[in-house]
């Protein structure tokens, strides 16, 4: 964060000031939530849930180092040389003061939201747009109330470009973040299953999403899949780019390849002429997130070779489709950042393009899909078998139906363990040579233990 004066802070917020301070040029360069992790000379601002107030921990953040804080109540003694900010809620003191900053910014935003895709959308976008432009992007799972403030409030004058990822698992949050960011490009990955338990529907999941057009400039764009249809059934007033493979896509791929290094070659039709993207990640679905940066690249003025020259740049997170070669031609996809059905399917996908011999799938549960789980467990299960894996082990108690499809559809290797402890030694003895396996499930899971204990017992490569 730029260095703001305290009379700023309070014309951010429409805050009154407590106690005896009255110094309202003292400055602050940074913005903390967290009172175990203060930074000398910060604002401290106290957020409450359900289980938790941040104002109890003012007094020890103060005497941490913090300047001063934000707080929603008058305190019954003020520290000396130590300011207070009064405000109505410190969740909107948050929001409010993340829209003022972001407004001292004359540059572009770019707004990301989606059901499966986003992070990596996100991602691709920034190496794309990195090549030409110092660009701020979102870090981690900082796409939410608190983290996408807390992403602006790093912006900087060195940066160019801002890409915000916009998450969500109710109605109404993305619109709360497209009020505070204020893009200049709307992009909607997909509409897919993913909190179908909180929303309901893919109808209620397609109206959450285009919540991103709230705040959306009216000289702004829009960047859509091109091949969902869902997102193929909405009209904004600004001008709508489409990116995919169907005929309705001005970006869009016409031949996909895999390659044996995890890469993937895409022939594409553009605006700019033909491109061949060379993406640094596994997965015909790659395509959307390239077109969309390739779009967007252009759109703010890159040219064919530096788009792709970004587009190679690209590094997927961590734990998002991780290639690990070990000994014995075994391949490990380590896919356990999170899941829902349509990424299932898609890592899969790739499972099955696989030139290994034997195909295992460890999957584990998929949270937040309310009383249609069952149903969308087992159709996981039914994609193995449509897919020609050899092997399932499921893990979890949801993934008891993903082992049920799986049977139903034919694969004959089929074991359900209840936890990650019982997995472990059916992996050991279902592990082989020539050998490509799939871990995934949803985050709470922590999947990426299997993967430790998969590396445990096999050699370097």
């Amino acid at each position: 964060m730029e260095t703001l004066t305290l009379r700023q802070l309070l014309q951010a917020v429409n805050g009154t000031l407590l106690g005896s301070f009255d110094d309202l040029d003292t400055t602050v360069d940074s913005l903390d939530t967290d009172s175990r992790n203060i930074h000398p000379g910060s604002v401290f601002l106290p957020l409450s849930g359900e289980r938790f107030d941040g104002h109890a921990y003012i007094n020890s953040a103060l005497e941490a180092g913090a300047a001063g804080c934000f707080t929603a109540r008058e305190r019954d003694s003020y520290l000396p040389g130590k300011f207070y900010i009064k405000v109505a809620n410190t969740q909107r003191a948050l929001r409010d003061l993340a829209a003022w900053y972001l407004a001292r910014f004359n540059i572009p935003v770019i707004g990301v939201t989606g059901s499966v895709g986003k992070t990596t959308t996100k991602d691709m976008l920034a190496a794309v747009l990195g090549v030409k432009y110092r660009v701020l992007k979102t870090e981690g799972n900082f796409n939410n109330k608190v983290g996408l403030p807390l992403t602006i409030l790093r912006l900087d004058s060195s940066h160019e470009i801002c890409v915000l990822e916009m998450g969500m698992s109710q109605a109404g949050e993305i619109a709360y973040l497209s009020d505070i960011a204020k893009p200049d490009v709307a992009v909607i990955s997909n509409v897919g299953d993913a909190h179908i338990e909180n929303l309901g529907s893919r109808e209620n999941i397609l109206k959450a999403k285009c919540e991103i057009f709230t705040g959306l400039k009216p000289e702004g764009v829009v960047v859509l899949n091109g091949d969902d249809e869902l997102l193929n059934t909405i009209a904004v007033g600004q001008e709508m780019v489409r990116c995919g493979q169907s005929e309705l896509c001005g970006w869009r791929a016409v031949q996909t390849e895999q390659t044996d290094g995890g890469r993937t070659l895409c022939t594409a039709q553009t605006p700019l002429g033909r491109l061949e993207l060379d993406i640094p990640a596994m997965g015909a679905h790659m395509i959307y997130p390239a077109l969309m940066a390739a779009a967007v690249g252009a759109r703010f003025g890159l040219t064919p070779v530096e788009i792709l020259d970004g587009i190679q740049r690209f590094k997927p997170t961590k734990m998002r489709m991780d290639v690990i070669r070990r000994g014995q031609d075994i391949t490990i996809l380590n896919d356990t950042y999170n899941a829902n059905p349509q990424s299932m399917r898609a890592a899969i996908g790739i499972l099955a393009d696989s030139k290994r011999n034997f195909k295992l799938a460890v999957l584990g549960d998929m949270f937040e899909l309310g009383s249609l789980a069952p149903i969308l467990h087992r159709e996981v299960g039914e994609c193995l078998g449509r897919a020609g894996i050899d092997c399932l082990v499921a893990v979890g108690e949801l993934s008891v139906h993903i082992a049920d499809g799986a049977r139903a559809a034919g694969v004959a290797n089929v074991v359900h363990c209840p936890d990650k402890e019982a997995a472990k030694p059916v992996l050991a003895e279902k592990l082989r040579p020539d050998t490509i396996v799939l871990v995934k499930a949803s985050r709470g899971m922590a999947m990426e233990q299997l993967v430790d204990y998969l590396k445990e017992i096999t050699t370097e490569e």
